[in-house]
This record gives C-alpha cells, sequence and structure tokens, in this order.
C-alpha cells in the first residue's frame, strides 16, 4: 500500500508521515527532499512554484511510487499534490495509491507555520498553496486539530475500514 499525505505547508505531512511509516514498519519519503534547486531557490525567495516548476518533480515522485508499487512495497510519501492533476501524475487511484488529505483552517496553518522553520518554505507562500489547493473530493481528508499520533490513529482506522 502506498500513502501520500496530501496538503498545504504546515499541515503536518512530514511529522505524520514520519509516524505513519513507522507504525506500517515501511519506507518515507518527503517530496521535498526530491525538489530540484531551481524549485528550492524559488520558495526560498517566497516565489510560488508554477505547474511548469512542479512538473520534473512530480514525475520524479512518480516513478519512486511506481517502483514501489511494482515491488508490491509499501510506502508514504508526503507531498502537497495541491491540484487534482498534480495526484493524477503521481497515480493516486484510492485502490493501491492512496490519498490523505490533511485539511487545517488558515488560522491553525498560520499558527503552525509562523512557529517553525522550514528548510526553504518561504512561509509567504501559504496563502498562494492554499489559492492553488483543490480540496479532493476522494480518498482521505482528515482534520489537523488533532495531534500526530491521534492522526495516524484516525488514518489507519479509515484505511483499514474501507479495505
Amino acid at each position: 500500500m502506498i500513502i501520500v499525505l496530501i496538503g498545504p505547508m504546515g499541515c503536518g505531512k512530514s511529522t505524520v508521515g514520519k509516524l505513519l511509516a513507522e507504525n506500517l514498519n515501511c519506507d518515507f519519503d518527503d517530496g521535498d527532499d526530491y525538489h530540484p534547486s531551481e524549485n528550492i531557490a524559488k520558495m526560498q525567495s517566497g516565489t510560488p512554484l508554477t505547474d511548469k516548476d512542479r512538473a520534473d518533480w512530480l514525475e520524479t515522485l512518480a516513478r519512486r511510487i511506481e517502483k514501489k508499487r511494482k515491488q508490491n512495497g509499501n510506502l508514504v510519501l508526503a507531498c502537497s499534490a495541491l491540484k487534482k492533476k498534480y495526484r493524477d501524475m503521481l497515480g493516486i487511484n484510492q485502490n493501491d495509491i492512496i490519498s490523505v488529505y490533511l485539511k487545517g483552517s488558515l488560522l491553525t496553518l498560520e499558527k503552525r507555520v509562523s512557529s517553525r522553520n522550514h528548510q526553504f518554505m518561504n512561509n509567504d507562500l501559504l496563502l498562494s498553496q492554499l489559492e492553488t489547493m483543490e480540496e479532493p473530493s476522494d480518498g482521505l481528508t482528515v482534520d489537523i486539530q488533532n495531534s500526530p499520533v491521534t492522526l495516524v490513529e484516525i488514518i489507519l482506522s479509515k484505511i483499514y475500514r474501507n479495505k
């Protein structure tokens, strides 16, 4: 099974993803680790990425997912995947590649983003990401008001209930 945690910056994709992967005893990939240096420079400057900027990055992540899928391997991937077409590029099908949208209010996200330092995400990008976000109509959606441990429990119960 491959689980892709999606949502804007500050929603907890990396934190929840690491805990989820530990719980499932599988690999965790942070999509941010796969950004090319040009994308990192843009984000550090506070410039939102375009679809063109994201294309190669998403293709790299899609290859990683496909490799794991062909190996019948398990993977938890943290990736913003803000638009439906990005999720389609990743091969999310809600069968063996499941999306989990970590949804939070603007106030919650702003509070979280302001209390951390990301390696290259400029905090000014939050509003741009929220404007770009196309909320999924499929997959799982969980409210980020809970603790990361509770979120993992909720995600696992929903996944296994739907299997």
